[in-house]
């Protein structure tokens, strides 16, 4: 008996010490903590503009008066809201067909072929992306005012289009750089000529890349506001409304259309991430 209680109250074999528990550490904390705090912080000024879209406001939009659905159900009431959200939307389209076109022929040039300036050509499709967009902004004004270009919705487009390409061109570049030339020459061993094979086998695996970059351009082209505000003159595009507006408390109209925005971008990312992943399960299936 005094055996069989001696085994219940020491479940250890003797000499030998209980497993301790893992101490949690300071920086197994605070790794966390700061990634929770950068993430509330991305995501206060989402929240005040979704909340602030249910607002019931008067003349100004800055305090809190009471929640409404009324801004929902009639997103153009503020004047010029709608007017400017087109023109955005116009511009990023426009920019984003003409910049993904020719920066994709750039990213391919720039891989595939060996020519003279390839070196030189590389460095200066960075330039757009590095240079301050006041200083892009204030160079291309200038050069509208000494060319007499009346600034306008064609002077933001090709402003607009400046700076995306440079975007376009890096991210196709990556994918273009990633392909097997193995299978362009294995289709032209099946007697596909080059246009043939560009289509059939080097366009559709360059789609993925050339979607992802032509996003990203519509995004930039979407909601920039500084070269938009040195090139459009009397244009208004919607970054430069909501700027023009903000004195005064930006319409919640406005704020409609921009959680609509988010929302839009949200979906397409999780619809995107959702049809990856259904896709190398049935390639993993296979």
């Amino acid at each position: 008996m005094t055996a069989v209680l001696d085994r219940v109250a020491s479940p250890t074999p003797q000499g030998t010490a209980a497993p301790r528990r893992p101490r949690r550490r300071i920086g197994d904390m605070l790794v966390p903590t700061f990634a929770a705090l950068a993430f509330a912080y991305l995501l206060v000024p989402v929240a005040y503009t979704v909340a602030f879209s249910f607002n019931d406001a008067g003349k100004t939009n800055l305090v809190w008066r009471g929640f409404t659905l009324d801004n929902w159900r009639n997103p153009c009431a503020a004047p010029q809201v709608c007017e400017a959200f087109a023109n955005s939307l116009q511009v990023g389209f426009v920019s984003t067909i003409v910049a993904t076109v020719l920066g994709t022929l750039i990213a391919i040039a720039l891989v595939r072929f060996r020519f003279r300036g390839r070196s030189a050509t590389n460095l200066l499709i960075f330039l757009p992306m590095s240079t301050p967009e006041v200083v892009l902004g204030a160079a291309l004004l200038a050069q509208f005012l000494a060319l007499r270009v009346p600034l306008g919705f064609g002077t933001v487009v090709a402003a607009h289009v400046m700076f995306c390409i440079s975007f376009v061109v890096v991210t196709v570049k990556a994918r273009v750089s990633s392909l097997d030339p193995a299978l362009e020459e294995a289709a032209a061993d099946l007697y596909a000529s080059p246009l043939q094979a560009f289509w059939r086998v080097t366009f559709p695996l360059l789609l993925p890349g050339i979607a992802a970059a032509a996003l990203l351009a519509f995004s930039l082209s979407f909601d920039d506001f500084i070269v938009t505000n040195f090139t459009s003159g009397a244009y208004t595009t919607f970054p430069k409304f909501v700027y023009v507006s903000a004195t005064r408390g930006i319409p919640p109209q406005a704020n409609v259309i921009s959680s609509f925005m988010f929302v839009l971008a949200l979906a397409i990312v999780v619809l995107v991430q959702v049809l990856g992943y259904a896709r190398s399960k049935r390639l993993r299936a296979r």
